[in-house]
């Protein structure tokens, strides 16, 4: 039983370990090729802190559990522990603020609208405030995101009644096009005109829209509402994902709670043997 716990959990930190190298080796790709984009900026710092976690971490496994190391046991089973009470917390708070926020369907419109009210207060405060925002617009800009080619349109003449068929992302509706409720006229994908009599609406969003194509909607309401739309899926995802990795992480962690009794007794075993 000794050898099997053991072995298992060698087997595991030997492919954490993999996995941290590669993560190690993106980060440093991205700071070698990408260092000045703001998107591979975002990317970089992230990989580089799980690679060198999961490296340390990995490396206390591997010799606590072949070497039959229990100092480096012991160590490697409270991080163990740590991470399954932040696999935890991060679950139940990912739920929490992401649990607000819908798209709105707008009358024949292919895509949804999206409102900033809408969304929890935190993901408002600490999502995309004033800190934050301006790297996530270079980010937009910087992909092209609302390119006719990104939005799918192959005809600078797209009538209006074809673009308002299409399917949107959130992102795409809330940052590349004037809010519907704006009443601008389409000219096509990337160009929309104001009306002689002005926005149908005095909103903020109507007034902030602008034809430049590192302008247009990106400092509007509608567009941050959009990323929050994404961000809400893509947390709800990783919710789901961090249900699975708690799960896989408590059988490693009672492995590792064998493996370390069980070198605990050979230890001991060996130690009484040898006073006999």
């Amino acid at each position: 039983m000794a050898r099997v716990s053991n072995g298992f959990v060698g087997f595991i930190n030997i492919l954490t370990l993999l996995l941290s190298l590669a993560a190690l080796g993106g980060a440093f790709f991205l700071y070698l090729n990408h260092a000045s984009t703001a998107c591979q900026k975002t990317l970089q710092e992230p990989l580089l802190i799980v690679g060198a976690a999961l490296f340390v971490v990995s490396l206390l496994g591997l010799f606590g559990s072949c070497c039959r190391v229990n100092s480096l046991l012991y160590v490697y089973l409270f991080f163990m522990f740590l991470l399954i009470l932040g696999l935890i917390c991060s679950t139940v708070f990912t739920i929490l603020v992401t649990n607000k926020g819908v798209g709105n369907a707008v009358s024949g419109r292919g895509f949804k609208e999206y409102r900033l009210g809408d969304y929890s207060n935190w993901l408002q405060t600490y999502a995309v405030n004033d800190q934050n925002w301006p790297s996530i617009k270079g980010c937009l800009v910087e992909t092209k995101m609302c390119s006719s080619e990104s939005l799918g349109v192959t005809n600078s003449q797209e009538a209006a009644a074809d673009f308002y068929k299409r399917s949107l992302s959130p992102t795409q509706s809330g940052c590349c096009k004037p809010p519907t409720y704006c009443g601008f006229d389409y000219k096509n994908a990337t160009l929309w005109t104001v009306p002689k009599t002005g926005p149908a609406v005095p909103d903020t969003d109507c007034t902030t829209w602008s034809n430049n194509q590192e302008a247009l909607c990106y400092d509007c309401k509608s567009c941050k509402a959009g990323i929050l739309a994404n961000l809400k899926k893509e947390w709800r995802l990783l919710a789901v994902i961090n249900t699975c990795i708690l799960v896989f992480v408590i059988l490693v962690y009672s492995v590792g709670c064998c493996a370390l009794r069980n070198n605990t007794s050979s230890n001991y075993s060996r130690y009484k043997g040898g006073y006999a």
